[in-house]
């Protein structure tokens, strides 16, 4: 395989789809393979597979969901193996102190399942809960680490509920491989011992200090083998107990005086009290597919479905968004789609968010026509929706630090599956092994402006507005397609979008889409990928355009599996901006 093949931006359109078996055969346990590319960089090809595949964000978490699969486990069960897994060893992505929101694809009874596992604010938390005693509003960083952030965590008891409903082998039996490893070890990496390095708030915490770090307070190097007894500890509590072992034992007392001691307002009251839902997914459709993924309270779904039909309706396909032109048609529509997001969209249980009205062809096609070929339009405001409660547009911050896993198991069922403690670390309050979440600052700050609510204001019970984008797509014949997610925080929409874009517009290689170098807009200046990634004439035509353009890191984690054109297997990729890793067989 040459050099080319690997660079960035320079796929031809198919190529990688044709590794043969041997090729596959030459990588151990049927990984994902990597060759080198300019100046040392490593690539990662995709991966074809006949019979299974899952692509997640660390190499121990896909040989933990590939252990399952070739046991006969569904994709259900590969999931659940992963995620215990990604929290020993990603601490600062996700795990079980955060929330999920999850969908599953029944192959037998053709029917998609959405499973919502996001976290809920505290009984006697307030729309107020960013108010410092002066009355001033506190910033994200004065905020992140006290146990104000911290909302009730979702992750087990949601896998609990969709492995009873979809789940084939027992669920003692997936947290094996990850108990496994936390009490043998496993050797730090580059990218943990960086975020280690460079986190300010980690080391205050005695538990994640003695951890992560050593005397010195310096973070453990990389190669070092680390060893998390506490976590294997919570582990098999979990395993023999299930969620009443996290949500009404000792470990659960232990977490609502952690966040209490911080400041707090968790009880074991709203331990005991929380729900998971299932949903209803939203599904959109774009060029004779239909793009399905997670309903409110996150804003992937309909977003993804708003950015795509306004693009469908602006003009031609976008072939190609290393092309101002292209480009300039995305981010624009990303404007009006980000507009729309910070006024509506919110938790359903406590505001009417008009996923419909937001979906509808007429008011797309009204969004689409707002869009100038020839010049920025800036800001944009919100649409006017007829009957839609009068908002003001207001949001919390959302960091990029997720993690995503997709999985397609030898029967076909599916699982797209994203996860988070919201901050790298979270609240970098760690429990029994693992650390909780900083969710609760991803609703708004304020609860009002301009003397009108925010919809995604504070309220007990309530949970923050995401963008967690797991997403699952039918062909033009309705059969499984495609199924892929992927970190990033607000960004995670334009990602999806932009791999979707493509895979369907530009023809391209799995490869290609999950590693072609990042543009959008967010309603504000024009983001590029920085790194070397984008041409100079990208940002060039886009100033010529009337864009504020902004260079950023914009590290994504998009993992996706793709159907083979040849009609038998399936193709996965994953992000070589990050540690993931496709396996299957």
């Amino acid at each position: 395989m040459g050099t080319a093949f690997f660079v960035l931006g320079l796929f031809l359109t198919g190529l990688g789809f044709a590794a043969t078996d041997n090729e596959r055969a030459a990588h151990p346990a049927h990984a994902q393979p990597e060759a080198a590319g300019p100046a040392g960089a490593i690539r990662k090809s995709a991966l074809v597979t006949r019979r299974y595949l899952a692509v997640t964000a660390n190499q121990h978490a896909s040989e933990a969901a590939d252990k399952v699969l070739a046991a006969g486990g569904n994709a259900l069960d590969a999931a659940l193996a992963a995620q215990w897994t990604v929290n020993l060893v990603e601490p600062q992505s996700s795990g079980i102190g955060g929330g999920a929101f999850l969908l599953y694809w029944d192959a037998r009874k053709k029917q998609l399942f959405a499973w919502d596992g996001r976290e809920t604010a505290p009984a006697a938390a307030t729309e107020h809960f960013a108010r410092k005693p002066d009355g001033s509003v506190a910033s994200f960083d004065e905020l992140v680490t006290t146990g104000k952030a911290v909302g009730t965590p979702g992750l087990v008891a949601m896998l609990e509920q969709a492995h009873r409903a979809h789940g084939r082998r027992a669920w003692r039996s997936s947290f094996s491989h990850a108990i496994g490893l936390a009490e043998a070890g496993f050797p730090v990496s580059p990218r943990l011992h960086k975020l280690l390095s460079d986190d300010r708030f980690l080391r205050r915490n005695a538990a994640a200090a003695a951890l992560f770090y050593d005397a010195e307070g310096k973070a453990r190097p990389v190669g070092e083998r680390l060893r998390n007894p506490a976590l294997a500890h919570t582990f098999r509590q979990l395993a023999r107990s299930g969620s009443a072992g996290f949500y009404r034992a000792s470990l659960g007392n232990d977490i609502v005086a952690a966040v209490r001691a911080a400041g707090g307002d968790l009880t074991a009251q709203d331990l005991a009290a929380y729900q998971p839902r299932r949903r209803d997914p939203v599904c959109g459709p774009y060029r004779g597919y239909r793009v399905c993924g997670m309903p409110a309270p996150s804003s992937g779904a309909v977003a993804i479905a708003q950015l795509l039909g306004i693009l469908e309706r602006s003009g031609g396909p976008l072939a190609d968004l290393t092309s101002a032109q292209d480009a300039h048609r995305f981010a624009e529509a990303g404007r009006l789609v980000f507009a729309d997001r910070a006024r509506y969209m919110a938790d359903p249980a406590f505001v009417t968010v008009p996923q419909q009205g937001l979906l509808a062809a007429d008011y797309l096609a009204a969004r689409a026509a707002l869009i100038d070929a020839t010049r920025s339009m800036g800001t944009a405001t919100a649409g006017e929706l007829a009957g839609a409660v009068d908002l003001a547009a207001a949001l919390g911050e959302e960091i990029p630090a997720t993690t995503h896993f997709s999985i397609v198991d030898r029967e076909g069922n599916a699982v797209a599956m994203t996860s988070s403690v919201e901050a790298a670390f979270g609240s970098r309050i760690m429990v029994g092994g693992f650390l909780l979440n900083n969710q609760l600052t991803d609703f708004s700050f304020v609860g009002e402006r301009d003397g009108k609510p925010v919809a995604n204001r504070l309220a007990p019970g309530k949970r923050p507005l995401s963008s967690m984008a797991p997403t699952i797509v039918f062909g033009p014949d309705q059969a499984l397609w495609a199924v892929l997610g992927s970190s990033g925080g607000q960004r995670i929409i334009n990602y999806v979008a932009q791999s979707l874009l493509v895979l369907i517009d530009g023809g391209g290689s799995p490869e290609l889409a999950v590693a072609q170098a990042h543009v959008g807009s967010r309603n504000g200046p024009t983001e590029i990928e920085s790194g070397g990634h984008q041409p100079t004439a990208l940002a060039e035509g886009l100033r010529t355009l009337g864009h504020t353009v902004r260079g950023d890191e914009m590290t994504s984690g998009t993992h996706l599996i793709v159907r083979n054109p040849t009609g038998k297997g399936w193709i996965g990729a994953a992000d070589p901006r990050r540690e993931g890793i496709a396996m299957g067989r």
